[in-house]
C-alpha cells in the first residue's frame, strides 16, 4: 500500500512540475517504523519521506501524530463519500472517455488540490486497466484557499469531480465488456486528517457505435470541465519588489471588467508564502495579485500556477499561467473583502490617534504658537465666540486633510506614484508654501493687515472670527502636510490601497484627530480660565509668532534648494521680496488720499505678478543631480543611493543592510537622523558590523523608492529597514527613532 502511494504521488507531482523524490532521512524511517501498526500515520510517513525537509518533516509528525487517536474516532463511517463516474457507458475502439471521481466531503471537511499548500496530500489514483488501455493526468478544478492558523492549504470543500481521461487502445475489439478498476487515496481534514481507501469498479462497453451521454451526465461533466482552468490567451509577467511579488495579466479587457478578487495558486512548492494574504490592485495594462515571495521563487525562470478571477457577479474564471519575469508600474490595490470592514475600523483608529499626536510633531510647532494666541485671544470672551472658532477651526483642519486626501487618490487613479507629503516635491509646491508662510510672519509682524488695525488687547481679543479661525486651520494642516506621526504611517498605507471613499474615510479621522484638542478647549470654556487676560502683551507676543514663521520659511527655502538648485533659491527669494513689496506697498496706501490708494494696489498687484513669475520659474528649474541627496549627509554614516539591484547586490552578499527611506522637506526624518544616526556609537556599530547604509531619497518623486514605501504598507516617510543576513524579509524601525532602538535593531551591545 505505502509502496504504491509513493509511487503515485511521484507521477502526481512529477506531472504538476511540483518537486522531485528526493532521499529518505533516517529520523523518518525510524518513524514510519515506530507507525507501523498505524496506517494512518505509516500513509503519512511516505508523504514525509517522498517531500523531504525538516519543514515537511514535522508536519508529517504533527498530521500522523493527530491521525493515530483519529482512527478509532471515526470507525463510524468514511468522511468522504467517494464514487466513480464515467461519462458515457459505451466508448469506441481508440477513442477516449472521461471517468470523474466524485468526492462529497462532509461540511468543516476538506481535501486537497495538486499542491496542497502547506500541508496535506492530493488525492492519489492507482488504476488497473485492461491492457492497451491508458490513463492521463488528473485534471484538478481550481481550488480554494483553507485557512488552517497558522498554515494556509489550498483544497476542496463540500463536492468536486477530478476528472481522468482514458484511452481505449484502436485494436479494442466492439462487443467487449472491460472493467475499470481503480484505488483512490484521500487525506481528508479539519483539525485532525484521516487518510481514506476508496476502491471502485465500473463497467464500460466497447462498441463501433457508441451512445451519446445522458443530458443530465452531460451537463455535469459540462459544469465541472468549465472549472478546470484554461491556459491564460495573455503572457503573465511578474516582479519582485522587495520581499513581495507582483503577479500581472497585462490584459486590459480584463481590467475592464475590474474582478473583485484575484488569487494565485502555485503550482510549486516555495514559490510563495502560502499563508500570506494575497491583495488584488491593478497596474495600467491589468490585474494584478501582490503575495509575499517565497525562498525558493529566487531560484526559478519562471511562476507557474492557476489564476482565479472572480468577478462582481461573483462569476469565476480561473487561468493557468506561465509567468515570466518582467517590470511594470507600481500597482493601485484593494482589499480583498474577507476583513474589509474590521480592516477599515482600524484604520480609522489609527488615523485618529496620528492626527492627536501629530499636534506634538516637529513640523507643526511653528503654528501651534498661532493657535495659542488664538486661545488667548478668547480666554475671556463669549462662550458662543470661543466654541465657534474652535469648530470654524476644526473645520478648516479636517476639510484640509480630506482635500489632500482627495487629491492623493485622483492622482493615483491618474496613475501617478504619489504618497503622503507628495505636493512638497513639487519644487513651485514647495516655493508657493514658502511664500505662504513668509505673508503669515509679515503679517504677524505688522506689515500689512487684514482687516482693522491692532491697538490694544482688547481690541485684538475681538479680532479674527471664524473666517480667521478656518484658515489657522488650514494652515496648521499645510504646515502639518511633511510629518507624519506614529500609527499615521499604518493608517495611510492601507488607505492608499483602497477605494476613494474608504480611503477619504481613513482621511477624515486624521483630520477630526487633529482637530480634537483646539475644538474642545472652544467648546470648554472651563480650561479658558488658566490662560491670562487679554491685554497689551499679546501684541508684543502676536510680533513674536512671526519669527517661528520664518524660520519655517527659511527650511522651506533650504528644501527648494535641494530639489531646483541655484535657480530655484534666487527666483524664491526674489518672489519673498516682491511679495514684502506688494504687503507694504497695499498696507501703507490703505489710509492715504484716492490717488495714493489706487497706486499702492497698482504696485501691490505688479508685486503679486512679479511673484508669479518667479512661481513660473522655479516650475521648470531643476537641480544638479547631487543636490537632491545633499541634506542625506548629515547622518554622518557613509552611505549609497538606493536602488533595487544595489539592495539584491548586498542582501545576495549576505551583508546586513539599513534603509533609510527619506526627504528633505520631512522633518521627521530630519531629528531622527540627528537624535537617532548620528551618534558615535550608532556610527561604531554600523562599521564594526559591515552594515550597508542605503538612503532612499524621496525628496523629488522617485518611483522605486514609492514602491518600497507601499511595499511595506507606508504611504510617506521616514520609513527605516533593517535586513539582516538570510533574513526573508526587512524588519521595520519605528517612525520616531531613537539611538537605542538602532542599536537594538542591528543587534549592537
Amino acid at each position: 500500500m505505502a509502496w504504491r502511494t509513493l509511487s503515485a504521488v511521484g507521477r502526481t507531482r512529477e506531472s504538476a512540475g511540483a518537486c522531485n523524490v528526493r532521499p529518505p532521512n533516517v529520523p523518518l524511517v525510524i518513524f514510519m517504523a515506530a507507525t507501523y501498526r498505524n496506517p494512518a500515520a505509516h500513509d503519512i510517513a511516505w508523504w514525509g519521506l517522498y517531500s523531504g525537509g525538516m519543514r515537511r518533516l514535522v508536519l508529517a509528525f504533527l498530521i500522523a501524530l493527530f491521525a493515530m487517536p483519529a482512527v478509532a474516532q471515526v470507525a463510524g463511517g468514511d468522511k468522504v463519500q467517494a464514487r466513480l463516474i464515467g461519462e458515457a457507458g459505451e466508448v469506441a475502439p481508440g477513442g477516449t472517455l472521461t471517468v470523474a471521481l466524485e468526492e462529497v466531503i462532509r461540511p468543516t471537511w476538506h481535501t486537497y488540490w495538486v499542491n496542497p499548500g502547506e500541508a496535506g496530500l492530493p488525492a492519489l489514483i492507482e488504476w488497473t486497466l485492461p491492457p492497451g488501455w491508458k490513463t492521463g493526468p488528473i485534471e484538478w478544478p481550481y481550488p480554494k484557499l483553507l485557512p488552517v492558523p497558522p498554515l494556509m492549504d489550498f483544497g476542496y470543500e463540500g463536492t468536486v469531480w477530478l476528472l481522468v481521461p482514458i484511452t481505449v487502445p484502436a485494436d479494442a475489439k466492439p462487443g467487449t465488456l472491460v472493467t475499470l478498476k481503480a484505488h483512490a487515496n484521500l487525506l481528508v481534514c479539519q483539525r485532525v486528517c484521516i487518510p481514506e481507501d476508496h476502491y471502485f469498479t465500473l463497467p464500460v462497453s466497447v462498441t463501433d457505435k457508441p451512445l451519446p451521454p445522458y443530458a443530465t451526465t452531460e451537463e455535469q461533466f459540462a459544469a465541472w470541465r468549465a472549472k478546470l482552468p484554461t491556459p491564460s490567451p495573455w503572457h503573465a509577467i511578474y516582479q519582485l519588489r522587495g520581499g513581495n511579488v507582483d503577479l500581472e495579466i497585462p490584459a486590459p479587457a480584463l481590467l475592464a471588467a475590474a474582478p473583485k478578487d484575484m488569487t494565485f495558486f502555485p503550482y510549486n512548492e516555495g514559490d510563495i508564502e502560502d499563508a500570506v494574504a494575497q491583495r488584488t490592485g491593478a497596474a495600467h495594462d491589468g490585474p494584478v495579485v501582490r503575495m509575499q515571495a517565497g525562498k525558493s521563487l529566487a531560484a526559478r525562470k519562471s511562476l507557474r500556477g492557476v489564476v482565479v478571477l472572480t468577478s462582481n457577479d461573483n462569476s469565476v474564471q480561473a487561468l493557468e499561467i506561465d509567468a515570466r519575469k518582467g517590470t511594470f508600474p507600481e500597482p493601485r490595490f484593494t482589499q480583498n473583502e474577507e476583513g474589509a470592514e474590521g480592516s477599515l475600523l482600524v484604520a480609522m483608529l489609527f488615523a485618529f490617534l496620528g492626527g492627536l499626536i501629530l499636534n506634538l510633531m516637529p513640523c507643526v510647532l511653528p503654528i501651534l504658537a498661532m493657535k495659542a494666541l488664538a486661545l488667548a485671544s478668547k480666554a475671556h470672551a463669549e462662550k458662543s465666540e470661543a466654541a465657534r472658532e474652535g469648530f470654524a477651526y476644526g473645520a478648516g483642519a479636517i476639510l484640509s486633510f480630506v482635500g489632500l486626501g482627495l487629491a492623493v487618490v485622483l492622482l493615483r487613479e491618474g496613475g501617478a506614484q504619489v504618497g503622503w507629503g507628495f505636493q512638497l516635491q513639487e519644487p513651485w509646491a514647495v516655493a508657493a508654501f514658502a511664500l505662504l508662510v513668509f505673508g503669515v510672519g509679515l503679517n504677524l509682524s505688522g506689515v500689512f493687515e487684514l482687516s482693522s488695525g491692532i491697538l490694544a488687547g482688547d481690541s485684538l481679543a475681538r479680532k479674527g472670527g471664524a473666517a480667521g479661525a478656518f484658515f489657522t486651520g488650514v494652515l496648521a494642516v499645510a504646515v502639518a502636510a511633511p510629518c507624519t506621526a506614529p500609527f499615521m504611517a499604518a493608517a495611510l498605507g492601507y488607505a492608499l490601497t483602497q477605494s476613494a471613499l474608504l480611503a477619504l474615510l481613513v482621511f477624515l479621522s486624521l483630520g477630526i484627530g487633529f482637530a480634537l484638542p483646539f475644538m474642545l478647549v472652544g467648546v470648554m470654556p472651563g480650561l479658558l480660565r488658566f490662560l491670562p487676560k487679554p491685554g497689551g502683551w499679546m501684541l508684543r507676543f502676536k510680533q513674536l509668532l512671526a519669527f517661528p514663521m520664518y524660520g519655517a520659511a527659511l527650511w522651506l527655502v533650504w528644501v527648494l534648494e535641494q530639489e531646483a538648485g541655484s535657480t530655484g533659491l534666487v527666483a524664491v527669494l526674489a518672489a519673498m521680496i516682491l511679495l514684502a513689496f506688494a504687503a507694504w506697498s497695499w498696507s501703507t496706501s490703505r489710509e492715504a488720499g484716492r490717488g495714493w490708494r489706487l497706486a499702492g494696489a497698482l504696485f501691490a498687484a505688479l508685486g503679486l505678478l512679479g511673484a508669479i513669475a518667479a512661481l513660473i520659474v522655479i516650475g521648470t528649474a531643476s537641480a544638479p543631480s547631487a543636490a537632491a541627496a545633499a541634506h542625506t549627509e548629515t547622518a554622518g554614516i557613509p552611505s549609497e543611493p538606493y536602488s533595487d539591484s544595489k539592495l539584491s547586490q548586498y542582501r545576495a552578499a549576505n551583508r546586513p543592510v539599513f534603509v533609510d527611506a527619506t526627504a528633505a522637506w520631512c522633518i521627521t526624518c530630519l531629528v531622527n537622523e540627528r537624535v537617532a544616526l548620528s551618534g558615535a556609537a550608532v556610527h561604531d556599530a554600523f562599521a564594526k558590523k559591515h552594515i550597508a547604509y542605503l538612503l532612499a531619497d524621496w525628496t523629488n518623486r522617485d518611483g522605486s523608492i514609492t514602491a518600497l514605501l507601499q511595499s511595506h504598507g507606508r504611504s510617506g516617510v521616514p520609513m527605516y529597514l533593517y535586513y539582516t543576513p538570510g533574513a526573508a524579509d526587512a524588519q521595520v524601525l519605528p517612525q520616531v527613532l531613537t539611538e537605542g532602538e538602532v542599536l537594538r535593531v542591528i543587534g549592537a551591545p
